[in-house]
């Protein structure tokens, strides 16, 4: 297949363009910077110029290509309103284009607020809904295009997709341990994060593209449950930092945004995609990867 990827030079991204151009598929990313496309063209891909704000962009790589990955998300945490409005309409210009057509649409969702007390599954339906909900319920957006002729495949992604670059969350963690000399964990510690070795998504993106039905979600899931003391207590050993527990309260203060979610539980299970795609990680589990440092080593 000839597949467009937004956001192909980004973290999960750049993983992903390399596991379809090993399985023979060709790939155009959008590009919106010339280092980028350089990138891009070096690792044998087509790199079409534009940003997720450039809908024409957006259009021509949808509609010249046999299938889209979308992953690309501007994360702006000081304005999220900006980033929910930008990725619903980016699903919906780039849905529409494939509206009829029977071409495969996955694009990234989160696990973050599906349900609480449990670890959530595939059945779990999104509760964000309409342009003001976190990423504008574009996971909703897009699935409603199911029955439009365009087969749309949810890809939710662990809170964290760990190895060694990783800039997400958990680097955020062991920033704050660094500048603190401390490793911390909100409250108890008990709160849990589900976690993936990135290789292991992109390997899961692609199978994705190839098998799941119209309306699938699929979970790229390897562990269910990390606790965030188990977390920093990795990265405490990583670092040769001591680990405490911080109050809620000075959660914000002690890791910046990321205390918005480190005292989250955002468990999940994937045994339903493991079960339809004949999937299974093989890489690293987090506390693996964060003591082999991948995330910094005690100086």
């Amino acid at each position: 297949m000839h597949v467009f990827v937004t956001g192909a030079t980004g973290w999960i991204g750049s993983a992903t363009v390399d596991e379809l151009l090993a399985a023979g598929h060709t790939v155009t990313g959008l590009a919106r910077t010339p280092d980028a496309a350089q990138t891009l063209t070096a690792k044998g891909a087509t790199a079409l110029p534009g940003h997720l704000d450039d809908l024409d962009s957006l259009r021509t790589g949808a509609g010249t290509a046999d299938a889209v990955v979308h992953l690309a998300n501007k994360h702006d945490w000081a304005n999220p309103a900006e980033t929910n409005r930008a990725e619903r309409t980016a699903v919906r210009t780039i849905a529409d284009a494939l509206t009829g057509t029977d071409r495969p649409l996955v694009l990234a969702a989160g696990l973050s607020g599906l349900v609480q007390g449990r670890p959530a599954t595939e059945d779990d339906a999104s509760p964000a809904v309409g342009p003001d909900s976190p990423r504008g319920g574009s996971e909703n957006l897009a699935l409603e295009y199911a029955d439009k002729g365009v087969r749309v495949v949810s890809a939710r992604f662990a809170p964290s997709v760990h190895g060694v670059g990783d800039h997400g969350f958990i680097a955020q963690v062991a920033a704050a341990a660094r500048k603190h000399g401390v490793s911390a964990y909100i409250g108890d510690g008990t709160a849990s994060w589900a976690a993936v070795h990135r290789p292991d998504a992109a390997r899961l993106i692609r199978l994705g593209l190839e098998h799941a039905p119209a309306g699938t979600r699929l979970h790229a899931v390897a562990e269910q449950a990390v606790t965030t003391r188990a977390i920093a207590e990795a990265i405490g050993r990583a670092l040769g930092v001591p680990v405490k527990s911080v109050a809620p309260d000075d959660a914000m203060g002690h890791f910046g945004f990321v205390g918005r979610f480190f005292g989250m539980d955002m468990s999940a299970s994937g045994a339903h995609t493991r079960s339809l795609l004949t999937w299974s990680p093989l890489g690293p589990t987090l506390v693996e990867d964060i003591e082999a440092g991948a995330y910094g080593t005690a100086e």
